[in-house]
């Protein structure tokens, strides 16, 4: 199986003594890269919807991205990431071994480097997949990346012999992946909470996020290559809901925590 997350606006900039990869479209990164410098800093604060600061500070990593960058000024993506999903990931406690089964099994979805490897080497950045970045392929970022992605996965499927993806990223990012081009087999789980108030089992999406970079960890952990394998998940007082649950759309519920 190969399993999809999405990447974080927030980074762990630390250095980390491991040995890093280079991204498949970093030349589609630069690319990226040379048209939002052209941005003015206004446009570029509307582009993400981010406060002065914020947009004064992805003016200046543009600024400094580098095509040929050296090590020094990137890190390894699975650990760069610091959002709700890498919270439940916890890629800094992964065993060496587990690092090495994920980089062939696990993918970050980007807005500015399309797909990732967790030990591709990135430089701080900030590019949702949502904005509408326009380039010579379209209006937006969804445009751009059109069917590059599916065929990535198909392609890297095809290497570890994978046809299932299980998908845990969220919609913004899943989006950019062509269906009619992904040959593989979709599982989309989903992750519930139930606080007993009469209204059911319902998404709360900081927990989510957790949840979903949780059942990454579970994947990667238990080498799992059967979707069954995925209804074990139990971390954080999840539980399989098979009256919930749907084909390709399996539902875990945990009670709602209260501290």
């Amino acid at each position: 199986m190969l399993v999809v997350i999405s990447p974080a606006k927030r980074l762990d900039w630390a250095m980390r003594d491991v040995a890093t990869t280079a991204p498949a479209f970093q030349e589609d990164a630069v690319r990226l890269v040379k048209t939002a410098r052209n941005l003015t800093l206004g446009k570029l604060k509307g582009l993400m919807d981010l406060s002065d600061d914020l947009a004064r500070l992805n003016r200046d990593r543009f600024a400094a991205f580098e095509a040929d960058p050296v090590e020094e000024v990137t890190r390894p993506a699975v650990l760069a990431f610091a959002g709700d999903t890498y919270q439940g990931l916890e890629a800094q406690s992964l065993s060496a071994d587990d690092l090495n089964w994920a980089q062939d099994h696990l993918r970050i979805l980007s807005g500015l480097y399309g797909l990732l490897r967790p030990l591709d080497a990135i430089q701080p950045y900030r590019l949702e997949m949502g904005s509408r970045l326009q380039t010579r392929r379209g209006a937006n970022l969804y445009d751009y990346w059109r069917d590059g992605l599916s065929k990535a996965l198909n392609a890297q499927a095809d290497a570890v012999g994978a046809q299932v993806l299980v998908n845990c990223a969220s919609q913004e990012y899943f989006g950019a992946v062509a269906p009619k081009t992904l040959r593989l087999r979709v599982i989309t789980p989903s992750f519930m909470e139930d606080k007993h108030d009469g209204k059911g089992p319902r998404i709360a999406s900081f927990f989510a996020k957790k949840a979903r970079g949780a059942m990454a960890r579970h994947i990667i952990e238990n080498r799992l290559t059967e979707p069954a394998g995925i209804e074990a998940f139990s971390e954080g007082g999840y539980a399989y809901r098979p009256d919930l649950s749907k084909p390709d759309a399996p539902v875990f519920v945990r009670d709602y925590p209260t501290d």
